[in-house]
């Protein structure tokens, strides 16, 4: 980007990039505009835009009240938008806590857990469980970095619903799952896994 256009010019595009990807940071937008992280965070403050932080709590307030098969706190990572019945964004940030002592890479089970829990949560039902899964680890996942998964679902039958999750770091998918899930709402209370 010119350094040439006018703050109004360039506040209307840091809009416009804050919306299309809300994880963008004040160090990026400073990059990409060519300008400082402070004329960033003056444009940011003088339109009314929260910092990168409190963009990405709020988001996952708004889309964590709408999950039905999940608590709140049973939701694994930081849920940031949902359409029930369609898609869901979540993201984690992977901690020590998660990884092998000896070489920091973050345990298979948690990256799993997070697309889980978003395949669970994109479903619009009460009750929602885990059929089948077909995995893939493609890139290995230390610790501190940050994880964003996309759900989308592929199809639906009855009660069986198949979920596709990418799990991406840094703009590297790390992981995919075709996931089954059962819902046991109306009709059906008891599961068909067949």
């Amino acid at each position: 980007m010119a350094k040439s256009i006018t703050k109004e010019k360039r506040q209307e595009r840091i809009r416009e990039k804050i919306s299309i990807n809300p994880f963008i940071s004040d160090e990026q937008l400073s990059k990409l505009f060519k300008v400082s992280i402070q004329t960033i965070r003056l444009d940011r403050l003088e339109m009314g835009i929260p910092e990168m932080r409190k963009r990405v709590i709020q988001l996952a307030q708004n889309a964590s009240s709408k999950v039905k098969a999940l608590n709140k706190n049973e939701i694994i990572g930081d849920l940031i938008d949902i359409e029930l019945g369609r898609s869901g964004i979540s993201t984690m940030r992977t901690t020590k806590e998660m990884a092998f002592d000896k070489n920091k890479l973050v345990r298979s089970h948690y990256i799993f857990s997070l697309a889980d829990s978003l395949a669970m949560a994109i479903i619009d039902a009460d009750i929602v469980l885990t059929g089948t899964a077909r995995l893939r680890y493609k890139h290995p996942v230390y610790v501190g970095q940050l994880l964003i998964a996309k759900a989308r679902i592929a199809t639906k039958k009855g009660n069986k619903l198949l979920v596709s999750v990418h799990i991406s770091c840094d703009h590297v998918e790390v992981f995919t799952a075709k996931i089954i899930m059962v819902s046991l709402d109306g009709e059906h209370k008891t599961p068909d896994f067949n």
